[in-house]
């Protein structure tokens, strides 16, 4: 789309004879969307300009960006500390280490529902709202958790529920921040949420460790609950109000959620170049494998929690690392080409497997593999940024879906291969698969990647255009 024109109201592939007042993404043959920007004054991203390497100060200087940052810290260390302390509560009442597993296995399950069915919420309605609602609906749920008596059952219906709002929540961001820094300072900001996240990780899980210690499971969850309310102050405080592009359709009228659900679908799905970036995202589902074996991968070796610590902290140390390096050091043009070649990367030191591997080999294998998987930072930030910006909400929550779902069946289909095969073929044979499909993507994302620099640098509408 050229910068005169916005994509207000549901996304339209162009069906012929669909009413007029819905509205049109007009497309190229080749899945691309017309929208690169004509030759203009603003400044080129290209790798000769010294603008791109600036561009993490820029960001952490826009308090927007800062309250979202934050507010987003906040509420992934309440997921993480959720995590770790239902799996205690659970495990006090039943003594059930069966039970206790299929307690952290229900958190894949909502955003798998949520992901297509809550997700076009941020489009539909201001995104601030959107997270801030999300927040106060959490704390709630999650402080009943730590209702003392609360039967084993009440806490898998209510972590089910609590984790629901994460879905619309983590859609309106990624959309929200789209309005709230542009270019090269969205795909900086875009990796400093995510190594935040990596680096979430590993001080969540000691850190939760640590809070259960000193007050005790049901004490934790209610700090948690407020957690998630200090996140919501934050946004309420910190980010202003930003109007949804969909409110301002050309006959006032909002669209439905199932008509956005139906053509973000078809938008992702029929455009070669979200296609080919969802897929590269969905491969996490193939080398993440060892992650999810992490305590049997140990165990192999007579070490135990301790190495299965160090094996899962491996792809985070990783990603933190690869994503300074390419998003510090390489230029925009050059990293994006470095998509497919990473992807395939990504999955190649699995193949350490074949020879039985020391302890020490297996974190360095997972550390190399994680920097490699730092092109999800950048893929990412393509991605959100190619879609229109009414309907980027639902097409990130859609893949965001699919990744839950390539990484809860990847590693449910590799536990049950283990008793068969072995963990090391499991493992090497994630790394082959993995590596053979980075191989057919890197082909059309030669291709498709000479383009998207562009797309990502286009002017974004005004709620005020109509």
């Amino acid at each position: 789309m050229t910068s005169g024109q916005t994509i207000e109201g549901a996304v339209r592939v162009g069906d012929p004879g669909t009413d007029s007042r819905e509205f049109e993404i007009p497309r190229q043959n080749n899945g691309a969307h017309e929208t690169t920007p004509p030759e203009s004054d603003t400044e080129s991203p290209n790798a000769s300009s010294p603008d791109w390497r600036r561009s993490y100060r820029d960001v952490m200087r826009v308090r927007e960006f800062q309250a979202l940052w934050l507010a987003h810290a906040l509420s992934m260390t309440g997921n993480y500390l959720l995590n770790i302390v239902v799996t205690v509560l659970v495990f006090q009442q039943t003594d059930s280490a069966f039970l206790t597993g299929l307690t952290l296995a229900l958190t894949f399950l909502p955003p798998i529902i949520a992901g297509p069915l809550l997700s076009g919420l941020a489009d539909l309605f201001p995104r601030r709202r959107v997270m801030v609602i999300s927040d106060v609906i959490r704390a709630c749920l999650v402080m009943c958790i730590g209702i003392p008596g609360m039967p084993v059952w009440g806490i898998w219906v209510l972590l089910f529920c609590s984790i629901m709002p994460t879905i619309p929540h983590g859609a309106a961001r990624v959309a929200l921040m789209t309005e709230v820094v542009q270019g090269e300072r969205y795909v900086a900001g875009s990796a400093i949420i995510g190594m935040t996240q990596q680096a979430g990780t590993l001080v969540g899980l000691v850190a939760g460790g640590a809070v259960m210690v000193m007050v005790g499971a049901g004490t934790a969850v209610v700090y948690n609950g407020f957690a998630f309310l200090l996140s919501a102050l934050i946004l309420l405080v910190g980010v202003r109000a930003h109007p949804p592009l969909t409110a301002k359709a050309k006959d006032d009228r909002r669209p439905g959620l199932l008509v956005l659900i139906q053509e973000g679908t078809r938008l992702v799905f029929s455009d070669a170049r979200l296609r080919t970036l969802s897929l590269f995202a969905w491969l996490a589902g193939l080398y993440m494998i060892p992650y999810g074996l992490a305590n049997p991968l140990a165990a192999e070796i007579g070490g135990g929690t301790a190495a299965a610590g160090l094996i899962m902290a491996g792809p985070s140390i990783g990603a933190v690392l690869g994503g300074l390096v390419l998003t510090r050091l390489i230029s925009p043009q050059t990293r994006m080409r470095m998509i497919g070649p990473l992807a395939m990367i990504a999955s190649l030191p699995l193949l350490v497997w074949l020879v039985q591997p020391p302890l020490w080999v297996m974190v360095v294998a997972l550390v190399v593999s994680g920097m490699a998987a730092a092109y999800q930072f950048v893929a990412n930030a393509a991605f959100v940024l190619c879609v229109p910006s009414g309907g980027r909400g639902l097409a990130f929550g859609l893949v965001a879906a699919g990744l839950q779902v390539a990484q809860g069946i990847g590693i449910a289909i590799a536990s049950l291969l283990v008793g068969v095969v072995g963990i090391q073929a499991v493992i090497v044979t994630a790394g082959v698969l993995g590596s053979l499909c980075a191989l057919v993507l890197i082909a059309p994302w030669s291709r498709l990647s000479r383009g998207t620099i562009e797309l990502m640098h286009r002017p974004e509408p005004s709620v005020n255009e109509a």
